[in-house]
């Protein structure tokens, strides 16, 4: 059963897990489960896609009820009214705060870049470091930064490509990151998720237009690695693992 955060007549938003994908592609197998079908078939109606999470992330993913609502959402991301906030864990200690404005080009499951590069702005805040008396790679010991990021744009894999471009690639990131720490990361410490949350979505309700504002608790194997970097105090209480009973 997915979690779900938030249902009314017109929207339903879960946390999504990772591992899965928002809907199907062209080239993907019809035996692949989807949030998409997965949460239609959980609250027995039609949904309608106004957002986009990639599939290793997690958190907090929205679905219209209505035509009249997926309309007004799909505006309301269009123009960048909605304040997206996300967790990641990325390698080195990154700036204590900053901005990454380098443009993107599409990309087609992060192989074929196409169209000319688009404006891509994302704002990071580090909430915490941390230090493992382990080498890793050419450095006797891995330094890693708990940071919440907001990105001001919605490219595809942004977030990830922008912390790549800053040479602090999120962790466990198959595709943009470091294969050496993605490797101590599932085989010392057992995690093999991408470290990549949509922890917060604020938007104005498709309905009443007034300031929503969603949260998705983390699941038990980012929760774990915050215990073992000891960065439980730097998350927001309501950002924090806790098993609940899902409907």
């Amino acid at each position: 059963m997915i979690e779900i955060i938030y249902q009314d007549d017109d929207i339903v938003a879960v946390n999504k897990p990772s591992g899965i994908k928002v809907h199907r592609g062209v080239y993907d197998s019809r035996r692949e489960r989807f949030m998409l079908q997965l949460v239609r078939d959980q609250v027995g109606q039609h949904l309608y896609p106004v957002h986009r999470l990639d599939k290793p992330t997690s958190g907090v993913l929205v679905f219209a009820l209505n035509p009249g609502a997926a309309r007004s959402l799909a505006k309301t991301f269009a123009r960048r009214q909605a304040q997206k906030t996300y967790l990641a864990v990325v390698r080195g200690y990154i700036a204590e705060v900053g901005e990454v404005d380098y443009p993107l080009r599409r990309s087609d499951d992060g192989e074929k870049l196409i169209k000319e590069p688009r404006e891509a702005l994302t704002r990071y805040l580090r909430l915490d470091t941390a230090e493992l008396p382990v080498a890793v790679g050419r450095y006797p010991t891995g330094r890693y930064s708990l940071v919440q990021v907001m990105p001001a744009t919605g490219r595809m894999h942004q977030i990830r490509r922008h912390m790549s471009h800053l040479r602090h690639p999120v962790i466990n990131d198959r595709q943009y990151g470091d294969n050496k720490h993605n490797r101590f990361f599932s085989e010392e410490l057992n995690c093999r998720r991408l470290l990549l949350a949509a922890t917060e979505l604020r938007f104005p309700h498709p309905r009443s237009r007034e300031i929503t504002c969603l949260t998705a608790r983390l699941d038990a194997d980012f929760t774990q690695i915050l215990e073992q970097m000891e960065w439980q105090k730097a998350v927001p209480q309501d950002w924090r693992f806790c098993p609940v009973e899902v409907i």
